[in-house]
């Protein structure tokens, strides 16, 4: 029987994981602690291990990880940024993550964000809350059908995506490193990111964060794109210059901004802030700007999405352990 050890398990996972380690004949530690340096030691004597979290992995751990004989670490989560692949390939630790969950589940909430924005319901309903119950044309909203979204990375929900935009009737353009041909059933591939921008009145994010797209989208791109133009971001946070982005939207360049991913939100995001002091006052511009809406990094979070993202991350680790590599590694 394998020995597994799960970090950052939510009260409300606690029992489909134990479902899990019955079904697998697995004996599983669950610890809602995320792994650091504190908790590392809480691994010693385990076989294998998963997380799901958002502070860096070191190379100070995965050492230590590849101390205790670990040879995999899985990531319950598509994204693998807080992760160290070369110091993790270094000392002999596979990393996987959960490239598919839910596309429907994130492509659904993007789709809700951008109707947000298009038919202006935050200040409409701020107003409403305020008994300001006037029609004035800051409230007149925009038809959907009627404008062109541009899809930045054509994935698994970057396709669902565009699915459902192409079914509202929207004309849907792209673009993607590798484009792929299911996506052009939804899409028309254009040749460059700039090409999108100057193009779509609506622009979402679904590619992943790299070295090469760190900030891409800064006042240079904002400049880029058509006015009144609504950025949505449930991709990677790193992608957007979030201080341009205020200066994007304060200046009218944009109209809205839908943000799931903040690019500093590990200190936040999961925690209970309503009795503390919010530190980082970007974070608090951005959250209080009268023309974003910020949710905090959960359009994947449906009831399908949540069990899948533990299921297929502890799975992964198995897969490691009896096989020695998986369809999931990503170093």
């Amino acid at each position: 029987m394998y020995k597994v050890i799960a970090y950052s398990v939510k009260k409300e996972d606690v029992p489909a994981a134990k479902e899990w380690a019955k079904e697998n004949d697995v004996e599983l530690t669950i610890l809602h602690e995320p792994l650091t340096m504190e908790t590392i030691e809480l691994a010693k004597g385990h076989d294998g291990i998963a997380v799901s979290q958002m502070h860096p992995i070191t190379r100070e751990m995965y050492e230590k990880l590849a101390e205790f004989g670990m040879k995999q670490i899985a990531q319950r989560s598509a994204g693998y940024e807080i992760h160290d692949l070369k110091a993790a390939s270094d000392n002999g630790i596979i990393v996987t993550n959960v490239p598919v969950y839910s596309p429907e589940s994130i492509a659904e909430f993007v789709v809700a964000g951008a109707m947000m924005g298009v038919r202006k319901l935050p200040l409409i309903m701020k107003a409403a809350e305020e008994h300001d119950f006037r029609w004035s044309p800051e409230k007149r909203g925009r038809l959907l059908k009627d404008m062109t979204v541009g899809i930045l990375g054509v994935g698994h929900i970057g396709r669902e995506a565009a699915r459902i935009f192409k079914g509202i009737g929207c004309k849907v353009i792209g673009y993607d490193l590798y484009p792929n041909d299911e996506g052009r059933q939804y899409l028309e591939y254009k040749d460059s990111v700039d090409e999108v921008v100057k193009e779509a009145d609506i622009v979402s994010l679904h590619m992943p964060q790299t070295e090469d797209n760190y900030h891409l989208f800064d006042m240079d791109m904002f400049n880029k794109m058509k006015k009144h133009a609504i950025l949505l971001n449930a991709g990677r946070g790193g992608l957007v210059n979030t201080e341009d982005l205020l200066k994007a939207l304060d200046e009218d360049i944009l109209d809205y901004a839908f943000i799931d991913v903040y690019e500093h939100e590990e200190a936040y995001i999961m925690y209970d802030y309503r009795d503390k002091e919010i530190e980082d006052k970007l974070f608090e511009r951005l959250i209080h700007h009268p023309k974003v809406g910020f949710t905090p990094h959960l359009a994947f979070y449906t009831d399908v999405a949540n069990r899948n993202i533990l299921v297929f991350g502890l799975d992964a680790v198995v897969e490691v352990l009896k096989t020695g590599d998986s369809v999931k590694r990503v170093n």
